[in-house]
This record gives C-alpha cells, structure tokens and sequence, in this order.
C-alpha cells in the first residue's frame, strides 16, 4: 500500500530546474536594483529608531511632549510589539499571498504611520502612532527577508542578506546626521525640528514604493503555488537581462522534484518546527531573542545615558550616535564574506561570543566612570562592529533553515517571538533603570544582554547549520518534496 501511495505522489511531481537557474546567475545590475530596491526598507527601520533614540531627551522638555524618561522606554517598546504583531499577521500572508504583493502593502502602512507620527500631540497619540509604524516594518521583516534569500544565489547569499540587514544602519546615520540639523534650536524650535524628521522618513518612503513595484514575484514561490508558466516567465526575463550585462549563461545543473500543493496548516507548521527540526528551532529562538535584548537594551535608550551620565546636550546625541551607527553598518559588510567562506556556524559563534565579551567589559567600565561620552561611544561601536554582523546572521538563519512553504512565515514567528521577549521588555527595563539614576543598576541590564549572546554562540557552535553556498533547496526541502531528492 505504501509503495502504491509512492508511485502515486511520484506521478504527481513536477520537475523545474528554476531554483538552479537563479542559484548560478553571476551578480549583476539587475542583483543590485533588487537589493537596493528591498533592502532600503531597513534604512526606514534605523531611521525610525535613531530619530526617536536622538529626540528622547527633546521629547521631555514642557513645551514638546512632556515624556517622562519611563515613557520614551514605552513608545520603544510600542514600537517593537506593533512589529511583532505586524510580522505575525503579515508573515502568515506572505507565505499564502506571495512575496511582492505584502511588501507593498506594508510599506505603504509604514508611510501612513510614519507621517501620522510627526502629528502627534501627546503620549498617547506619539505612542499609538509608534505602535503602526512598527506594525509596518514587522511586516516588511518577513516578506523582505524571504524574497531576498529567494532571489540571491546561493554563493553569496549569507554576505548579502547580512549586508542588507546591516543598512539599517545607514538608515541610523541619516536619522543621526539629520537630528544634529533638526535638533539645532538655531534652525528649528524645539517641537518642529522632530516633526520634520518623521515626515521625512514617510517621504522617502513614497521613492521606495515607486522603486519596489518594478521588483519581480518570487520564481521559487510562484512555483510551489501552481503558477509555473508566471515562475518560468519572471526567470526568463531575469535571465535575459543578465546575459545582456554578463555575456552566456551556463547551463542549470540540477531539477527539484515537487508538488504543487495548499499552504500548510498551523499543525504542520508546528510539526515542521518542533519534531522535524528541534534544533534549528531552538537554535533561531537563541540568536533571536539574544540579538533583540542587546540591541534594544542599548539603542533605544542611548540618548538617555548619554544625556544623563554623560552630560551630553540634548542637541549632540546625534554627533554621538553618528560613529555608532557607521561601526555597525561596517560590521555585517566586512565581516558577511566570511559567512560564507568560514561558514555559518563558525561565525556565528565568534560574532556572538565576542559580542557578548565586549559588552560586559564595556558596562563594567562605564559603571567604575571610566568612560567619558567619547571613549563609551568608541568602545561601544568596537563592541557593535561585531555586534551587528551577529544580529543580521540571525536573521539570515531563521530565512534560510525552513521550508519555502512556510518560510516567511517562520520569519515572523522568531522575529516576533525574539523580539517579543528581548525586544519588547528590554527598552522599558532599560527606561525604568535609567530612572534610578544608578550606574550599577545599568550595568545590571548590560550583564543580562552579555550573558544572552554568550550563551546564544553556544548554541550556534553546537546546532549551527552550514547553509554557507547551499542551495536553499539543499538547506530544507519544500515541504512538498519530502521524501524526494534534487536530480543532479
């Protein structure tokens, strides 16, 4: 009977060399629009962050916001539960509605949010606004992430997502550079210069959409949802345009023996995850919820330590936060070629661990005051040069370890579930700590964040997965071609 059911599903496959097809296209232009095109939405995401992290201190004078230091810790945290409600909702729909169709949407949600937010008028409003514009960019996380790694070839898959998830940093430099002229109380009064910045950030949001329309479907999700001919239409196209830029291509090497077949039900999902691949699971709940605890602890409070401990005025946090954000986009773009040279695992854990041992020596200093606003900004963009390279390969792991069928959604569960428990808790912790006006007691919080990332590159040197130069096919198989191998 078993062996009648196999022959049966046999006759039901289809073949497609399609996946090989994309994995041996050579970089080209047509690589670099989708990456500019896609990846431009992390540059909103650290635009967003830095300029609320910039104008904290601004937002709690009386004639602006009137927030207190334990509220600007809540619009943070706003922020980032509205992402992760956002990644759960738009996630499941990514992996049923395709790649394209929701990061348009979500894009569009975050303008709206982003040009409410420079309208607000109180706590209430600026934290509702916040909670949108984060819904916005959680969406973005999973159908960004997922057209990325389906699009890229395989050989430079892990420098690219890395290097993509790193210019969210560009996008904190931006929002640095241009606090420092928003923030000028000889150009702007204090409650417009904020203002503009958030406007701003829905303006660039519009060139963005006009770009993304022209980026195509995923082939690979097209072709798992019955749509051959559009999946074989959108490769030749992509194909052409290659050999025009880099001469013949050589021929695909390998077809992928599937079956069209329904989204999977939650059950499946489950199954997938916690009896398929426990480790993986495991792994990509480690690397998530340490990276979002670090991250967050520190950046969405920065002004405030700088402001607070280290006598920053309110209008330089930006001269401060400039270096920082520079360190950290140079993190993922100079290290993300050993990813996949090295390998995953190896990386991973030396860019967790190291971070992890950074991050207890640089709060140790600064609780014994030895650090001034210079020398903590030096050692903290030291800490996230690494930090930052670790943060985007957790990214890439979760995107590339699952199957197609529910790879956006798998996205969305460790980036809302990581950053549920490190992301959401950590900026209002960090606010209330702040408060006490204690250096031990921040340095509590930077202990916790070190202890995380440490044990997080355990992890990934025991359970690391070496997807580096892997077809993703190789890395997990569709769902519907279980049981089935890759004809070479």
């Amino acid at each position: 009977m078993k062996a009648a059911t196999a022959v049966a599903r046999a006759q039901q496959l289809n073949h497609s060399d399609i996946p090989s097809r994309l994995d041996r296209l050579p970089w080209s232009g047509w690589h670099w629009r989708v990456v500019i095109a896609l990846g431009i939405a992390w540059m909103l995401d650290g635009l967003e962050v830095t300029l609320v992290g910039s104008v904290g201190a601004i937002l709690e004078r009386p004639d602006t916001l009137n927030l207190s230091a334990a509220q600007i810790g809540w619009t943070g945290s706003a922020y980032v539960g509205g992402a992760v409600i956002g990644a759960l909702y738009f996630g499941r729909l990514a992996d049923r509605l395709g790649r394209k169709r929701l990061f348009l949407v979500t894009l569009g949600l975050y303008l709206v949010a982003a040009l409410a937010t420079a309208f607000s008028f109180d706590f209430p409003t600026f934290v509702l606004c916040r909670l949108f514009t984060g819904f916005g960019i959680g969406g973005e996380y999973a159908a960004i992430n997922s057209a990325i790694d389906e699009l890229i070839p395989a050989r430079v898959r892990g420098r690219v997502n890395l290097a993509i998830n790193g210019s969210f940093w560009l996008g904190a430099a931006l929002g640095a550079g241009l606090s420092l002229v928003l923030l000028d109380p000889r150009l702007f009064a204090s409650d417009v210069g904020w203002r503009i910045g958030f406007g701003l950030g829905a303006l660039l949001a519009v060139a963005i959409l006009l770009v993304r329309r022209n980026v195509p479907e995923s082939p690979r999700w097209l072709l798992l949802h019955d749509r051959i001919a559009e999946a074989e239409y959108e490769v030749a196209r992509i194909e052409s345009i290659v050999e025009r830029q880099r001469g013949r291509l050589d021929p695909p090497d390998s077809t992928l023996a599937f079956a069209s077949r329904a989204q999977p039900s939650l059950r499946e999902i489950a199954h997938t995850l916690l009896r398929r691949y426990p480790t993986r699971t495991l792994l990509g709940l480690a690397l998530m919820v340490s990276q979002a605890f670090f991250y967050n602890a520190i950046f969405f409070t920065y002004a405030l330590v700088l402001t607070r401990f280290q006598g920053v005025p309110d209008s330089q946090v930006g001269r401060y936060i400039f270096p920082f954000a520079v360190a950290n986009f140079l993190g993922p773009v100079v290290l993300g070629p050993l990813f996949d040279r090295v390998g995953r695992r190896k990386m991973i854990a030396l860019t967790y661990g190291l971070s992890g041992v950074g991050l207890a020596a640089t709060g140790y200093a600064f609780m014994q005051g030895w650090l001034d606003a210079p020398m903590q900004t030096l050692c903290w963009s030291l800490v996230f040069f690494l930090a930052s390279a670790a943060a985007s390969s957790a990214y890439l792991t979760v995107s590339e370890v699952f199957p197609l069928e529910m790879r956006a959604l798998c996205i969305s569960i460790f980036y809302a579930v990581g950053t549920g428990v490190g992301g959401f808790a950590a900026p209002a912790v960090f606010g209330m700590l702040i408060e006490t006006g204690s250096r031990a007691s921040v340095f509590v919080g930077y202990a916790i964040g070190s202890v995380l990332v440490i044990a997080a590159a355990s992890i990934a040197l025991r359970y690391g997965v070496d997807a580096e130069r892997k077809s993703l096919e190789d890395v997990a198989m569709p769902l519907s071609s279980e049981g089935f191998d890759k004809n070479n």
